[in-house]
């Protein structure tokens, strides 16, 4: 089964959200079952409608980083994780043939041993394989993190008859302690890979989530076509600048390497740089995509007639996997989606956006389904951007609590009913320009608390 997204005749401003039977609805955690009977990010599906004609985008149900041609996963339980939900903290990506590749890394100063093994081998553009791990961050380890990391490459080279250089690594988990390679060693000759074991690796990469979050598209154009799938995972440790986040996406498009590195800067600046839990930036975030070919499409490059349609692909794949992560933020019990529009320029949009999805004062008070608005236009004062009171509009689903800067008498039932809804929408409308931006975040509850005060105990 697909779910599609048909062209239309303009791209709405903001995000559209359509309802289709089961599949579809308005929150990542659900109680539909996909793979495994294990809930499943897929259940739900908030796409853009987009805007070329003869140009479909469909999401594939139960779609995963292994749709596209020519991707192969897997993933065992190594025992690096003291208590695996999913029983797996191990798992490789393959490709059957070599890939162009782009990244983007985490911002923080302090980089894991997998984070400066990527940067340096992704320099040339390609790559074939990954190996991840989760329960161990192989961060603030010095030079043995570093031989680690290349070790674990060098380890599943072998199992694949690769050379080492063509084999990426990446870890999350606990920083400051040593990968435990003799487990690595074990075990990674347990994976097999499959085209079906996307679904594994999605749960391997796995620390405090509670579903995986994977997601695929079909983009047919005419007679031809190509596919984009991705799996991710983030939970806590989450803010603008990628997150504890680890994300792979792969094609079977044939494209050029610089566009690719374009789109993919594009597609995270509007969702996963859009997403916050908690104000942290991990050492290990990365943002993968690889590019294998086998579509047999025209090479795309900036200029070629199928450039926005990759876009606008992998733009609803990076925006999905984005909301799916704020939803499942550490004891999150709701999905807040902020709007911020008529912001003299993008960049402005955006800062105003990730201050009030940010605000720790804001989630709690959407936490305790409490309409205390003043705490949202405090945000959007201090993130930086122009802002003139007067003009200010401010909305929470589509009841206007302030106009031009005055408070509007408002139903405060029908508002709080919003709030203890399982997806809390807020806007707020400048009314000093035309730039739009839409940032995710989760409540703050005292589960987060809970899960942090405890973490490596």
């Amino acid at each position: 089964m697909v779910i599609s997204t048909e062209s239309r005749n303009k791209i709405p401003e903001r995000l559209m959200v359509e309802e289709l039977g089961p599949f579809v609805g308005k929150h990542c955690k659900t109680s539909h079952f996909g793979v495994d009977n294990q809930p499943h990010c897929l259940s739900y599906i908030h796409y853009d409608i987009v805007s070329i004609m003869e140009v479909k985008i469909e999401f594939i149900a139960e779609g995963s980083i292994t749709s596209p041609q020519g991707f192969q996963a897997g993933a065992t339980y190594a025992g690096i994780k003291k208590e695996a939900i999913n029983g797996l903290d191990l798992g490789i990506l393959f490709s059957e043939v070599p890939c162009k590749a782009a990244a983007l890394f985490t911002t923080n100063s302090i980089k894991a041993a997998p984070i400066l093994l990527c940067q340096q081998r992704l320099q040339a553009g390609r790559t074939v394989a990954i190996v991840v791990n989760s329960g161990c961050a192989n961060t603030f380890t010095g030079e043995g993190g570093v031989s680690d990391a290349a070790e674990m490459a060098d380890l599943a080279a072998r199992k694949m008859g690769l050379s080492a250089e063509d084999v990426l690594v990446a870890s999350s988990g606990v920083i400051g302690q040593p990968l435990p390679m003799k487990l690595i060693r074990a075990s990674i000759e347990q994976i097999g890979l499959s085209q079906e074991g996307g679904h594994d690796i999605a749960k391997a990469i796995m620390t405090t989530d509670t579903v995986p979050k994977e997601a695929a598209v079909v983009v047919r154009i005419g007679d031809s076509g190509f596919n984009i799938g991705g799996i991710a995972k983030g939970s806590g440790m989450i803010h603008p600048n990628l997150a504890t986040l680890l994300c792979f996406l792969t094609t079977d498009a044939a494209v050029n390497i610089d566009f690719l590195r374009q789109a993919l800067r594009k597609a995270v600046g509007i969702s996963l740089n859009m997403v916050s839990i908690d104000g942290d930036t991990s050492p290990n975030d990365i943002v993968l995509i690889m590019a294998n070919g086998l579509a047999e499409n025209e090479v795309i490059s900036q200029d070629s007639d199928q450039a926005s349609s990759f876009q606008d692909a992998l733009n609803q794949v990076c925006i999905y996997l984005a909301k799916c992560i704020a939803s499942d933020g550490e004891g999150a019990s709701k999905l807040m989606e902020v709007t911020v529009s008529g912001a003299p320029s993008v960049a402005e949009a955006r800062l105003a956006a990730r201050a009030v999805v940010g605000s720790p004062l804001v989630k709690a008070a959407v936490h305790g389904s409490d309409p205390n608005w003043g705490r949202i236009v405090a945000a959007v004062g201090r993130s930086g951007v122009e802002v003139v009171e007067s003009k200010i509009d401010l909305y929470i689903d589509n009841t206007c609590l302030v106009k031009n800067g005055y408070q509007l008498p408002f139903d405060r039932d029908k508002v709080v009913a919003v709030l203890r809804s399982s997806e809390v929408p807020i806007t707020v409308q400048l009314n000093l320009g035309t730039a739009t931006a839409t940032a995710w975040g989760c409540d703050l509850s005292e589960e987060y608390v809970t899960i942090n005060s405890q973490y490596t105990t």
